[in-house]
C-alpha cells in the first residue's frame, strides 16, 4: 500500500481482533515490521501467517507485568529497535455506583490504566536509544461524556487520557511523542462480551451480530454510518507515521460526531 511506516518496528497490544488486528494489517502494508501481542494464541498466529512475514505474533495478558515487560524487551531485541507502541488491549468492566466491588476495580484498573502505563515504563528506554518514537494509547469517548460505558469503565479511561497527555508533556523533550485515541462506537465483539466471548460464538453467530450492531450505530451518530475498526486504525497511523510529528499530548476522538449528541446511548444500540 505504501511506505509511511517503513523501517519501523511497532508493536501492538490486544493485536489478535478488532482495532487491533485491523491496525496490525494496516501498519504492515505501510511497511512497518509488526508484533501483535494478545491472549488468544490460536487467532494471533493465524493472522500473523495472513498478513506476511514482517507480523509477528506474541503471547500476552495485560494485566501481567511480566507478559507486558517480555514482549517489549523481545520485540526491541529481535528486530534492534522500537518506534511505535499502541497501547490497544482493553475490554468491557463491570460496576456501577452502587454496587462496585474491589475485585471490580482491581481488575479494571489492571486491565485499562496499569497496563498503559507499564507499556509506556518498558518501552520508554528503547525508544530514547533511537532518539524518539510514538506512544498511542487507545482510549474511549466514555473518558469525557456521561453513560458512554459504565462509570468504572469511564473513570479508568479518563485516566488513561490525562495520563497520556501528562507523559507526552514530560517524554516530549525526548523526542517520544504521547497521544491518545478515543473511539466512539466502534464495532466490534465489544459489545456482545468481548473477542473472549466471541471466539466461543461461531462465525456465521458473529457475522449476524456484526451486521446488526452495525446497523444500530449508524443511528446513532449525525454521519449516520457506523464506525469500524478500521478508521481507529488509519488514526493510529497517522500519530504513528512523521505525518503527526507535530501532534503530542493530544486526544485524537474518532466517533463520527457522537460526543457533540445527546448523552447516552438509546437501549436499542445494545440489542
Amino acid at each position: 500500500m505504501g511506505n509511511r511506516l517503513a523501517g519501523k518496528v511497532a508493536i501492538i497490544t490486544g493485536g489478535t481482533s478488532g482495532i487491533g488486528a485491523a491496525t496490525a494489517e494496516l501498519f504492515a502494508a505501510e511497511g512497518a515490521t509488526v508484533v501483535i501481542a494478545g491472549r488468544s494464541e490460536a487467532k494471533g498466529s493465524a493472522l500473523a501467517g495472513r498478513l506476511g512475514d514482517n507480523v509477528h505474533y506474541e503471547p500476552q495478558d495485560v494485566t501481567v507485568e511480566d507478559d507486558v515487560r517480555r514482549v517489549i524487551d523481545n520485540a526491541a531485541e529481535r528486530f534492534g529497535r522500537l518506534d511505535v507502541l499502541f497501547n490497544n488491549a482493553g475490554g468491557p468492566t463491570a460496576g456501577n455506583v452502587g454496587d462496585i466491588t474491589g475485585e471490580n476495580i482491581d481488575y479494571g484498573v489492571k486491565l485499562l490504566f496499569t497496563s498503559v502505563v507499564l507499556g509506556m515504563r518498558f518501552a520508554i528506554p528503547h525508544m530514547l536509544a533511537l532518539g524518539g518514537g510514538s506512544i498511542i494509547n487507545n482510549s474511549s469517548i466514555a473518558a469525557i461524556r456521561h453513560l458512554q460505558g459504565n462509570i468504572l469503565y469511564s473513570a479508568v479511561k479518563a485516566a488513561v487520557t490525562h495520563y497520556s497527555k501528562l507523559a507526552g508533556i514530560e517524554l516530549g523533550p525526548q523526542g517520544i511523542r504521547v497521544n491518545v485515541i478515543s473511539p466512539g462506537a466502534i464495532a466490534t465483539p465489544i459489545f456482545w462480551g468481548g473477542s473472549a466471548r466471541a471466539n466461543t460464538l461461531p462465525d456465521e453467530e458473529n457475522e449476524r451480530k456484526m451486521a446488526k450492531l452495525q446497523g444500530n450505530l449508524a443511528r446513532a451518530n449525525p454521519l449516520k454510518i457506523s464506525g469500524v475498526a478500521w478508521d481507529i486504525a488509519t488514526a493510529a497511523l497517522f500519530l504513528a507515521s512523521e505525518e503527526g510529528r507535530f501532534v503530542n499530548s493530544h486526544d485524537l476522538v474518532v466517533d463520527g460526531g457522537r460526543t457533540s449528541m445527546f448523552n447516552e446511548y438509546p437501549d436499542w444500540v445494545k440489542r
